[in-house]
């Protein structure tokens, strides 16, 4: 069970070729390379629509020995091209398991290859920056045919990646995060005065994470999921106290309409944008995007939040930021990368508004971004005492 068979190949658009055992489906993929730096976790990462259009590459050398569990899903399926590993684990040692990694990715498409040696492999993306590659369990293929393949690849820069990842009708969401993971005596913040029918969140699924949702009714909150393409019109007509911006795969300045939407609810309802809803809200905002060299991946990731200085260490799936040199004065800065100084968070300084980079429902803390699910509460409260719903 998990144990590898056949032999797979990765190869670069640089024209390097690594040799591995295959695992998961059989057949050839493109995508994106790039590495990330979890120690755990690999199932939430496999199942992160962020990952849309990207071989992803784990650096910790050990992956699959706690299998896989359904409830650990964030999404309805792995929307990722490819998977990279050192080692994979021969055997499954969690209690929760239903299968091990191997038969899952079969089950989902998805093909992997091990046996690489990921630090070499993450060396040359620190230094190249990301790289199109084709991972392949075709033996009738040759290395440069494969190679033709991956330059030929039109990659994800100008393409609307979210349209594939979208639900496709509206659903509601209750189920929170479980009461253990909760740990509320430690919080350090007082009770928050909610209305008495709760606050109603609608969500745009740009591929939603479900810990969002968790986290989003943990804190009082019903919601109401929309797909990407709901015009703010008609998010308004379901009276929300708030909209949350999820978030999402792909190029930021590919998806307009979803800045005409933000732009259009602005000052007329809270907002909370998460990863690409932060990229969203800041284009929205008049701000502009840039490719990062070879993206953040991980859990790992030290961010400041300027007003405290106060360090968390987050969760992060991206690979463009908003250039906070090119946000109106209107709009503060809130949060900064410590690792290269991009911006990981702002707010507007007179509208109800504020977004973050990373994943503050991953929690690698695991609680140290709860201020910001706080926060936007708390904007969603003063919005429907201001409408005389409180």
């Amino acid at each position: 069970m998990g144990i590898v068979s056949g032999l797979a190949r990765l190869v670069l658009e640089d024209g390097s070729v690594w040799h591995g055992a295959a695992f998961g489906a059989s057949g050839t993929r493109l995508g994106e390379v790039v590495f990330n730096t979890s120690l755990t976790g690999y199932q939430e990462i496999l199942t992160d629509p962020s990952y849309a259009g990207q071989i992803v590459v784990m650096t910790a050398p050990h992956i699959g020995n706690t299998g896989i569990t359904p409830d650990d899903d964030e999404a309805r399926r792995a929307f990722l091209s490819g998977f990279v590993v050192r080692d994979l684990s021969p055997r499954v040692s969690s209690w929760r398991a239903t299968c091990p990694l191997s038969e899952w990715l079969a089950r989902q498409g998805v093909p992997g290859i091990a046996g690489i040696d990921t630090r070499a492999l993450t060396r040359r993306l620190r230094v190249t920056g990301t790289l199109k590659g084709a991972l392949s369990t075709d033996p009738t293929c040759t290395d440069d045919e494969l190679i033709a393949q991956a330059r030929a690849w039109s990659g994800l820069d100008g393409v609307d990646m979210v349209q594939a990842v979208s639900c496709q009708m509206p659903y509601e969401w209750r189920a929170s995060t479980a009461a253990p993971w909760e740990f509320r005596q430690w919080r350090a913040y007082p009770p928050l005065d909610l209305p008495p029918d709760g606050l109603h969140v609608v969500a745009y699924d740009f591929g939603i994470k479900r810990n969002i949702l968790r986290r989003l009714s943990a804190f009082g909150c019903r919601v109401t999921v929309v797909p990407a393409l709901t015009p703010a019109e008609e998010v308004l007509a379901l009276r929300p106290d708030g909209v949350l911006l999820s978030n999402g795969p792909g190029d930021p300045a590919a998806l307009p309409y979803t800045v005409a939407a933000t732009r259009a609810l602005l000052g007329r309802v809270p907002l909370f944008g998460i990863c690409l809803g932060h990229q969203i809200l800041g284009q929205a905002v008049g701000g502009r995007v840039y490719r990062l060299k070879f993206g953040h991946h991980g859990g790992n990731q030290p961010v400041k939040h300027l007003p405290t200085g106060r360090v968390e260490i987050s969760a992060h799936n991206h690979n463009f930021a908003v250039d906070a040199n090119t946000l109106p004065p209107e709009v503060e800065v809130t949060h900064v990368n410590l690792n290269d100084g991009c911006c990981e968070g702002m707010r507007h300084r007179t509208l109800p508004a504020l977004s973050v980079q990373y994943h503050p429902e991953a929690g690698p803390g695991p609680h140290d971004a709860d201020p910001l699910f706080v926060e936007f509460v708390q904007l969603m409260i003063a919005h429907a005492r201001d409408a005389g719903r409180h």
